[in-house]
């Protein structure tokens, strides 16, 4: 059986990037029901992606016959039949397949990362993410999140200097630069990482729209720091035209449509030499926990989409200054109500 719910999870701050503000999100959780084990899934639907709150309940709806028809122990096959229920819409997508491997793991009475043969001592720090907002707020974001030795920080608008400035006057820490595709001249986007090179980046992500790719490759061969491809990467398929352009790619559960096209990115960015970061949206500990399951195999994270809300309605992983402390119980891990 599967069924839906949505929850509206609440930002602690007003969360703004390069293209977009919320104040709440509006997040569709799926559960599924079979031999009395329950697994437990999460869409965070993402306007980037044409996907609303609506078009994740249609293809959770279409997704039920399937559901019914398959033995859940056959996860590989009906995980195809579920991407293949339509064009995009991976947010839904992600959902079904959380569930499906929540259950699985339940069913074999072992935590996920155990599943895939994972250590989770290997799960690194994530970095926390500072939105966009006037210098002063940036500010107090970055002594309100003191306890992570990462920060993530938005650009992409006009002011990205005066926000770096205002940044580095608070905090010597090791800095992820995110500009949400916010450079659209490549010679101010390598003006911009030259300049950055000198402020302790560790690297820059999707400096530029996803469709520039000749501009993105012109700009890594400029760039003394790493470039990492975000928006311009959703699945497998999209990596072996990314490599000359990018040093690595950020997999988000909801862009790949969950874990099984998710493992198949990682061993494909692997096998094409680049980095791998495991990252987010706005999730609650739902997605966020199945992610970081899997990111024993990551070089990065940034998995603080749970940290950015005030209603939580599930826990699991924890993070201890930065460190993802991975759950000892079965599936997820989860606790808390459908």
């Amino acid at each position: 059986m599967l069924e839906y719910k949505v929850k509206d999870l609440n930002l602690v701050h007003t969360w703004t990037i390069a293209r977009s503000s919320s104040n709440v999100k509006h997040n569709v959780f799926t559960r599924i029901t079979k031999n009395g084990i329950t697994g437990i899934g999460e869409a965070a639907p993402n306007a980037r992606y044409n996907e609303t709150t609506e078009s994740t309940i249609d293809v959770i709806e279409k997704a039920k016959p399937l559901i019914e028809k398959f033995d859940l122990w056959n996860f590989v096959d009906l995980g195809y039949e579920i991407q293949n229920l339509c064009e995009e819409q991976t947010a839904a997508k992600c959902s079904i397949d959380l569930a499906i491997m929540d259950w699985v793991a339940k069913s074999l009475h072992v935590p996920l990362y155990k599943y895939y043969g994972l250590d989770k001592s290997k799960a690194p720090i994530t970095s926390f993410s500072i939105g966009i907002d006037t210098p002063d707020v940036m500010q107090q974001k970055i002594r309100e999140a003191d306890e992570y030795p990462v920060l993530k920080i938005k650009l992409g608008k006009d002011n990205d200097e005066e926000i770096m400035t205002a940044v580095r006057a608070v905090t010597d820490k090791v800095l992820r630069i995110d500009a949400n595709e916010g450079w659209t001249n490549k010679e101010d986007a390598l003006e911009k990482i030259k300049w950055l090179e000198k402020m302790n980046v560790e690297f820059v992500e999707q400096p530029m729209p996803s469709h520039m790719l000749d501009e993105t490759r012109w700009l890594r061969e400029r760039a003394n720091i790493p470039i990492i491809a975000d928006e311009a990467v959703k699945s497998a398929a999209d990596i072996p035209k990314l490599a000359e352009a990018y040093d690595g790619i950020n997999i988000k559960l909801m862009k790949s449509g969950g874990i099984q096209e998710a493992m198949r990115m990682i061993w494909m960015a692997r096998s094409l030499g680049m980095k791998i970061m495991l990252g987010c949206m706005v999730e609650s500990s739902c997605a966020i926990s199945a992610a970081a399951h899997i990111t024993p195999l990551a070089d990065y994270a940034d998995l603080d989409g749970n940290l950015l809300i005030s209603n939580d309605p599930f826990s699991s992983v924890k993070v201890v200054k930065g460190k993802m402390i991975l759950p000892d119980k079965t599936g997820l891990g989860l606790e808390g109500e459908f």
